[in-house]
């Protein structure tokens, strides 16, 4: 039985994960707090993990039908995310470990979101590609054995990730925040073939699976301004439309590209920019037509969550992996290399007298 907790941004997750069986799974979101603010104020994400925190865990362990003494491992992300949020759910998650005696596990955001899929689908297939897209991330990734090898980047993003872009492009476009399912909500109603937005770092090149979307937002700003200068106001349904289409048809002609030139039969969509229906749409459409499996996990299961993180824990325990020491710390830009993340603690310094 592990329980995983996940704290790095607004969410803050619970998760029971037992042989890969999905126990429990608690999320409690701040996004209503920062909303006004147009994006995640760390302070606030990081009180809101404090309320939070024990209410979850608490529902998490009821919802599965367990008392903590039960818990076999307690599996916490310790990397990438905000220095504060990160900090809060570690410090919890060392505590429930120290009050069942369970070792504890450092598990790396960004490998949780792989391993959310194999409750939905089961095991990796040995070898498969991942795209991560969410806010903060956009990556192509080879992955052979998740919890043993390393993982090998393919290309990631060089500027904002799509997640980013959306944000920021609803702002532009006057829509509210988060800007993802506000550009797709927006989107149903509009023509994709109304505009024709740039298509960044897809006509080759030395880098051929790397990411850019800040050109694209920026077309998008002057496909505005250019409105607002004639004294109209855009359509906003078709700018939304058109948006969506171009970074759907890059992640997904990119991320076909590299299962193609790796010999992978197999295509994995995860993080939160995995729940845009035209990104899974047309991800299943170039799929189909190119005879390569596609595995996205369910909805509830793309944002942020502490499922994912047990998930990766209960991979980590069944593999024999050494837990965390007792001064694991976090790092907030982790780079992803390998499933287990465990920084430590600076060393204590004496000030100068």
């Amino acid at each position: 039985m592990v329980l995983g907790i996940e704290s790095s941004c607004d969410e803050t997750g619970a998760g029971i994960v037992r042989d890969g069986k999905l126990l429990a799974h608690v999320v409690a979101s701040s996004m209503d707090e920062h909303a006004r603010f147009g994006g995640v104020v760390p302070e606030i994400a990081s009180r809101a993990h404090l309320q939070a925190f024990t209410p979850v865990v608490g529902q998490a362990l009821s919802e599965a039908g367990l008392r903590l003494g039960q818990i076999d491992a307690v599996a916490v992300t310790t990397g990438p995310g905000l220095s504060g949020a990160l900090q809060v759910g570690l410090a919890g998650a060392k505590t429930l470990a120290y009050a069942a005696g369970v070792p504890l596990y450092g598990v790396h955001h960004l490998a949780g979101h792989v391993a959310a899929d194999t409750l939905e689908h089961g095991p990796l297939p040995e070898p498969c590609v991942v795209l991560i897209v969410s806010g903060g991330h956009t990556s192509l990734l080879l992955v052979r054995d998740l919890v043993r090898a390393p993982i090998l980047h393919l290309g990631d993003t060089l500027d904002d990730a799509a997640g980013e872009c959306f944000d920021k492009v609803a702002r532009i476009l006057g829509l509210p925040y988060p800007g993802g399912p506000a550009i797709d909500r927006t989107a149903k109603t509009g023509n994709p073939d109304a505009v024709t937005f740039p298509r960044p770092l897809t006509k080759g090149g030395d880098d051929p699976y790397a990411f850019s979307f800040s050109g694209l937002k920026t077309a998008v700003a002057r496909w505005v301004e250019q409105h607002r200068l004639r004294g109209e106001e855009p359509p906003v349904a078709d700018g939304a439309a058109a948006l969506q289409e171009a970074v759907a048809d890059v992640l997904t002609r990119k991320a076909l590209r590299a299962c193609r030139d790796h010999d992978v039969r197999t295509l994995i969509v995860v993080g939160g920019v995995a729940a845009n229906s035209r990104v899974r749409a047309l991800a299943e459409q170039r799929c189909a037509a190119a005879g390569i499996e596609l595995r996205v996990p369910p909805m509830t299961l793309c944002t942020d969550n502490g499922a994912m993180i047990a998930a990766v824990g209960d991979l980590l325990v069944r593999s024999g992996a050494e837990p965390a020491p007792l001064d694991v710390s976090i790092d907030p830009s982790a780079p992803l290399e390998y499933a287990s993340l465990t920084p430590l603690s600076a060393p204590a310094t004496r000030a100068a007298g």
